[in-house]
């Protein structure tokens, strides 16, 4: 394989070694591509996927243009059947993996500079041809409910959640459109020596209000690290604790993930919803049923 890819890719030409990359719930192959001074990813995809795999391209220029600390784009095209896209690597491990072997000054130092980062992000402005957020947002959520209501599983006290919706949804009228990484939590950051290394995967890119990208806090990065959860927050605010705006839209944004979640793990993996409802019942119980705005872990 490595002398086929050399052969079709010149830039692979310096390549000594590859090793698959088996992590992850991407669809691409991944490997990894140790050069003569460096190492770089490599993914092999359909063709199908090169139009988006362009676009994701564009999008990693343009993190650098903001000075975002991500996977540098080196090269895109066609070998044979296959789309193939290559970065820089980033050196070092997942947070998730990483941070519970770290004081709790270190994860959150690392959260600050997480916090950074994402603020760097959404700093680029959707393209003008992007309809708003407010409009998407809401016909994708009454999409969630209506397919909710028909699904058979209920989560406690329901009603009482979708009035709290009801009564908040306005406040995304006026919600910027910015650049959304759209799945940044600590699966996707790495760490090197106890440090902030990089963020990765931008696959799952979006456009709309930036606070939305908050509700991967809740609903999965708490779990592994409240000070790292606390440092993102705060490092996203330039060190300053968010006001009130922020938490009612925060928490409007986890309001509506709990159907969207019921339906989506219906939909996609079934055997999993036991997990997920656990998830859902966990930030459900950090806000009191939305009673707070602010979750009782932040302190």
């Amino acid at each position: 394989m490595l002398e086929t890819l050399t052969n079709q890719i010149p830039i692979l030409s310096k390549c000594k070694d590859i090793f698959q990359i088996e992590k992850g719930f991407s669809q691409d192959e991944k490997y990894l591509l140790h050069m003569n001074d460096k190492k770089l990813i490599l993914r092999l995809f359909n063709l199908e996927a090169l139009e988006s795999k362009k676009q994701e391209y564009a999008i990693l220029e343009k993190m650098q243009q903001y000075h975002v600390t991500c996977s540098r784009p080196i090269s895109i095209g066609e070998i044979g059947n296959q789309g193939y896209l290559i970065t820089s690597y980033i050196e070092g491990k997942d947070a998730e993996e990483e941070l519970p072997k770290y004081s709790e000054q270190e994860q959150y130092n690392i959260g600050i500079e997480a916090g950074k980062e994402l603020w760097k992000m959404h700093q680029y402005a959707a393209p003008i041809h992007v309809s708003s957020w407010y409009e998407r947002k809401t016909k994708k959520h009454q999409r969630y409910i209506d397919a909710y209501l028909a699904c058979g599983v209920r989560v406690e006290n329901d009603q009482k959640i979708m009035k709290f919706i009801d009564e908040n949804i306005h406040l995304m009228k006026h919600r910027p459109n910015l650049f959304q990484h759209d799945d940044f939590h600590v699966g996707n950051i790495i760490v090197n020596k106890k440090k902030f290394s990089g963020v990765i995967d931008f696959n799952s890119y979006d456009w709309g209000d930036p606070f939305h990208e908050f509700l991967k806090i809740g609903i999965f990065t708490r779990q592994y690290s409240i000070p790292f959860s606390i440092g993102q927050i705060r490092g996203y605010f330039h060190n300053n604790d968010p006001d009130e705006y922020f938490w009612r839209l925060y928490s409007l944004y986890l309001a509506m993930c709990v159907f969207s979640t019921v339906v989506w793990t219906l939909k996609d993996i079934p055997d999993d919803i036991n997990d997920m409802m656990d998830k859902v019942y966990t930030f459900l119980e950090d806000h009191d049923y939305f009673n707070k705005l602010k979750p009782a872990w932040y302190r």
